[in-house]
């Protein structure tokens, strides 16, 4: 039986921010309607630091391709940082 795919996705062209806050909502168990691009990690999730290291880990895991620095977890405080990031790497 065969419970999830170990496969990482492809890189995309381009990551949306419905797709970053759906990612972010399941990952720090929220409402959808709560994660805005202007939300802040640690201000509105109560994330820490190292709640911020295990998203950007499981982001790491699910899109192959993606590589997120210790300096630049420190550099995301919301979630709209997280979406210019990843969408720079991918104009990379």
């Amino acid at each position: 039986m065969t419970i999830g795919s170990l496969t990482p996705l492809p890189l995309r062209e381009c990551f949306s921010i419905d797709d970053v806050c759906t990612l972010v909502a399941k990952h720090f168990g929220v409402d959808l309607e709560f994660v805005t691009s202007e939300t802040h990690f640690t201000n509105d999730l109560e994330a820490n630091l190292l709640d911020r290291v295990e998203l950007m880990l499981a982001i790491e895991a699910k899109f192959s391709g993606v590589e997120i620095t210790d300096d630049d977890v420190e550099q995301i405080q919301v979630v709209g940082d997280l979406i210019r990031h990843l969408n720079a790497k991918v104009k990379r």
